[in-house]
Parts: C-alpha cells; sequence; structure tokens
C-alpha cells in the first residue's frame, strides 16, 4: 500500500516531527511504501496532498492535531481514501472520537496497517459568497469561539488545561450575544430560535477543545448534527456548571437546548466561527451534513 504521510505544516521539528517518523518506521516495516509531506504552509501542504492523489496514494495518515486532520479531509472527503491519525496536536478531538487518541505513534500506525476502515460523515459550512469548508468535529460561535481564538494565542500549557484556562479568561467578559437559528430537524420540520445566547454549537463529532463534550449524543455515522445552544445566566452559576459540562451531563440544564438537525443557518453580528479548532468565517453561515462522506481508520 502506497501511504502519504501529512505532517503538521507548522512543525519541523519536535513531537510532530517524532511521531511522524516512528509512525513511517512502523509501516514500512509493514511493507508499506509511504512518503512523508510537509510543505511550508497549510496551502502548500494542500497542494502536495492533492498532488499525491492524483498520483494514485492509497492512504494518507495525518501526524498532527485537528488542525491538520481537517486540512486533509478537505482533499480526501468522497474520494474513498481512507485517513489515518497519528495524534500528537494540541485538540486531538477527531482521533478521540476513533478511539486513537491515547495510542503512541506505533499503535496509531498499527490501526492503519490492520485496515480497520469505517465510514463517517463530514459537516460542510456554506458561507455568504458561496464557498465552503468541511469539518469533522464541532463549530464553535460565542463564548466558544473566543475561547478557541484566546487558546490558540497561548502557547502554554498543551491540551486540555489550554481550553480550561482559555474558558476561566473568558469569563471576565462573559455576555449573551443576539442570535438567530434556523433549524432544518430530523423529523423533516423546521424551527427558528431568536434571541441571546452564550453559545451555539453545530457537532459532527461529540468533543472539541482537546475532549469537552459539548454534544454528548452526536454519532459520526449518524448522518445528523447536534445543535447546542446555552442561554445567558449569571456568570456564577455558569461557572458552577463548567464541571457538568466536562462530564457531558449538561444538556437537561434549564439554560441548555439541544437539536439534532440536517441543516443549520446560525446568523449574529460580530460572531467568528471556529470549526475543528479553526476560524472558518464570520457569521452567518450554514452547516450542513455530508453522510458517509469520509473513510477513516479506527481503533
Amino acid at each position: 500500500m502506497d501511504v502519504a504521510l501529512l505532517l503538521n505544516p507548522a512543525a519541523r521539528a519536535g513531537a510532530h516531527t517524532g511521531a511522524a517518523t516512528r509512525a513511517a518506521e512502523r509501516l514500512r516495516a509493514a511493507g508499506h511504501r509511504v512518503a512523508i509531506i510537509s510543505g511550508g504552509s497549510a496551502a502548500e501542504s494542500s497542494a502536495l496532498l492533492r498532488a499525491a492523489l492524483e498520483v494514485g496514494t492509497d492512504a494518507v495518515v495525518v501526524a498532527g492535531g485537528d488542525g491538520t486532520v481537517s486540512l486533509a479531509l478537505q482533499e480526501l472527503a468522497d474520494t474513498g481514501v481512507p485517513l489515518g491519525i497519528v495524534p500528537c496536536g494540541t485538540g486531538n478531538d477527531m482521533a478521540a472520537a476513533l478511539g486513537v487518541a491515547d495510542l503512541d505513534a506505533d499503535a496509531a500506525a498499527d490501526a492503519v496497517i490492520a485496515g480497520r476502515v469505517r465510514t463517517i460523515d463530514l459537516a460542510r459550512i456554506i458561507r455568504p459568497d458561496g464557498t465552503s469548508v468541511r469539518y469533522g468535529t464541532v463549530l464553535a460561535s460565542g463564548f466558544d469561539s473566543k475561547v478557541n481564538d484566546r487558546a490558540n494565542r497561548m502557547r502554554w500549557p498543551r491540551g486540555r488545561s489550554r481550553y480550561t484556562l482559555a474558558i476561566l479568561a473568558e469569563f471576565v467578559t462573559l455576555a449573551g450575544t443576539p442570535f438567530v437559528l434556523e433549524l432544518d430537524l430530523a423529523d423533516g420540520s423546521t424551527r427558528t430560535v431568536e434571541g441571546d445566547l452564550v453559545m451555539a454549537t453545530v457537532g459532527n463529532g461529540r468533543t472539541y477543545g482537546g475532549g469537552i463534550p459539548i454534544c454528548p449524543d452526536a454519532a459520526l455515522d449518524d448522518g445528523l448534527l447536534d445543535v447546542t445552544i446555552v442561554r445567558p445566566a449569571g456568570r456564577l452559576r455558569l461557572l458552577r456548571l463548567l464541571p457538568r459540562v466536562y462530564r457531558g451531563t449538561h444538556t437537561d440544564l434549564a439554560e441548555v437546548s439541544t437539536f439534532r438537525a440536517h441543516r443549520v443557518r446560525l446568523a449574529s453580528p460580530g460572531v467568528t466561527a471556529y470549526a475543528d479548532g479553526d476560524p472558518v468565517g464570520a457569521l452567518p453561515l450554514q452547516i450542513e451534513v455530508e453522510p458517509r462522506a469520509l473513510r477513516v481508520f479506527a481503533a
């Protein structure tokens, strides 16, 4: 099997490079041919990956976090070429959903070698200008997108602790923002939600921010998006409720509503949305589910 191993374009040394090297060695020892791809930027890496797909690679493996995985899934969606993940980023939420978040590079490579493939959904964001981008985990807008912005500016610590500190910092200026949500629900009906919200999230997967189960009932292969909205409450109450968010038991709270939908339209003034941990554009945005769009290696 010919494998293209995509290295996080922002990492030329350190954990990403070491993990990629170990995974490549493991794959080669199993008889697979491996070419490492690492452009100087996300755009260059995407171009190199497209070239590898045009030549005819059999699988793509990403060594990095959700941002690098997102870069790869833009090119792999609907191609039938499976994606493997060697998790070594800050978030690793897509890897966690596939059961590989806590594996080392060798074990992640072994999931590819074993050929354990499943097919999952993706979500497509459509911007007002008609351009679009896919994501695999969660789209955040409102308070949680501000948290993403702050966390991305931080250089320490890594993993979930970075998001926890960013959440606490953003609580200082926490306030509701006017939103309009138009939902095409799973049962075929439509619903509009208007009013001030702390945040609105649209999940293809369960978690974001390094394992926070904001959409705890979401499944990657159910053909639906899970929407979680949080209405304003006092800062102290929301802070006290934060542990329930980390446990995924927040959906029965009075301030929280959840929906399952095929399509979601989000609008809110001055709000930038994040998906897979990266900014994807200012609202308004439309999000649609793309059933069975990506083949992935899973543990």
